[in-house]
């Protein structure tokens, strides 16, 4: 069996001179970090005193599986004779909270609009998206639901097929 490793760094940068003494007395901000790429600022949503112009583990992990989706939707694509020339998704995610200030991830539905070449390709396009499914890393490797409402739309036209 193959394994690949991932290496980052998070670094809490919130510190406001006394820690975490107080609940209220720190700031929720981190940096990530990965040898020889940008760095991201984060922070806790912003119902958890977190910044709102900052990342947030949540939005961070919808955008995983969201990326992870397209990039195995685009493979599964190049392999069947489906030519994709345009992809964009708008995923959204439901966290439910605990009475005990836990939590988890109970759904994450990705919506993909993908243009291909020709109206031709959209039914196998729409179809490709289970195939897809099945071959993202992150989405076999969640604990919820990751659901799909694409739409497959020819170049230049409007209309499209959903599944």
């Amino acid at each position: 069996m193959k394994h690949h490793n991932y290496q980052a760094t998070m670094t809490w940068t919130g510190n406001r001179g006394t820690g975490t003494k107080d609940y209220r007395g720190y700031d929720r901000s981190h940096t990530y970090q990965i040898k020889g790429k940008q760095v991201i600022e984060g922070s806790s949503d912003p119902a958890f005193r977190g910044d709102p112009a900052k990342y947030n583990p949540e939005e961070l992990l919808i955008m995983a599986l969201s990326s992870c989706h397209m990039l195995s939707y685009l493979h599964v694509c190049a392999v069947n004779d489906i030519v994709v020339t345009a992809y964009v998704d708008h995923p959204t995610g439901v966290m439910e909270e605990n009475k005990d200030g836990s939590g988890q991830f109970i759904g994450v539905t990705l919506n993909p609009i993908v243009t291909v070449k020709s109206p031709d390709m959209i039914e196998k396009a729409n179809t490709l998206h289970h195939d897809a499914s099945r071959a993202c890393f992150i989405a076999r490797s969640v604990n919820f639901d990751v659901q799909h409402k694409p739409l497959a739309v020819a170049a230049g036209s409007q209309e499209g097929i959903t599944v």
